[in-house]
């Protein structure tokens, strides 16, 4: 259960939301999500709001071939939103990164009426989205996994003080167990949803605030990343095909999207 309330999350996704509208028309917000510790009942009095926003190019930027947004934006609070172009963002589905497809399935989100029919037709086939290619997606996590690992004890500047507390940084050791769990249920054909769910949320809780010493720390480490070696081996050992139908319908929904908001534009341009 999260420490901050339902209310409390959305008043901080609609700050975010107001302050991209700093920078982009609203016709060009899809729309924008939480992500991160509120999505898998692991909020506490600590955790901040970071978001995702997704954003439709202009016309003169795919005729002039412009490079598409993909850029992170930091608020004066250190909240971070993820600014990038729906035809990146639907690529990170294909790529089955979980941070990415998180989004789907989170209540905490803003939809630009526009472009809320197209995005419904994802969020109705967001469990087959999220296995779209299972090769990948244990790829990615396991790969998520291996970086966390890393960074645990990795002297990063921004995790510095943290690692002068403790040893080692107690965030990237809470994501590592949390992906751990995360995969054991995948590979077990349990609900994407629910796979986001931790089953230990007061453990992960307690190691994202460093309530464990070093020697523990590296302890359950080693023993997340073995085990996550294990179930990563075992599943690869089978094939596994690509879900073609939501390449059709990925496709399909950038497509539309991106036609309603050129109309748009254009429209304006003509009045």
């Amino acid at each position: 259960m999260n420490y901050h309330s339902d209310n409390w999350i959305m008043d901080r996704v609609r700050e975010h939301y107001n302050e991209a509208l700093e920078f982009f028309p609203e016709d060009r917000i899809v729309g924008i999500f939480y992500q991160g510790s509120g999505n898998y009942g692991l909020d506490y009095e600590g955790s901040d709001v970071d978001t995702k926003l997704i954003v439709t190019p202009t016309f003169k930027d795919i005729a002039m071939n412009k490079n598409p947004v993909s850029t992170t934006h930091i608020r004066t609070n250190d909240e971070h939103t993820d600014w990038k172009d729906i035809r990146l963002y639907i690529q990170t589905f294909r790529k089955q990164n979980l941070n990415f497809l998180e989004i789907l399935f989170t209540p905490y989100k803003i939809l630009n009426p526009m472009y809320e029919k197209q995005w419904n037709r994802l969020i109705a086939a967001r469990e087959n989205i999220a296995h779209y290619s299972p090769v990948q997606a244990i790829k990615s996590m396991r790969g998520i996994a291996k970086e966390k690992y890393f960074a645990m004890e990795h002297h990063y500047p921004s995790r510095m003080e943290w690692i002068n507390k403790f040893g080692y940084d107690p965030k990237q050791l809470h994501h590592l167990l949390r992906v751990e769990e995360y995969i054991a249920r995948y590979i077990n054909h349990v609900p994407y949803e629910r796979c986001l769910i931790s089953r230990s949320p007061e453990h992960l809780v307690e190691v994202k605030k460093g309530l464990y010493n070093l020697e523990e720390a590296r302890a359950q480490a080693n023993d997340a990343i073995e085990h996550i070696d294990l179930l990563c081996d075992d599943f690869l050992k089978n094939e596994y095909t690509v879900d073609t139908k939501i390449d059709e319908l990925l496709n399909d929904v950038q497509y539309e999207i991106m036609k309603i908001a050129i109309k748009k534009e254009i429209g304006d341009e003509n009045e």
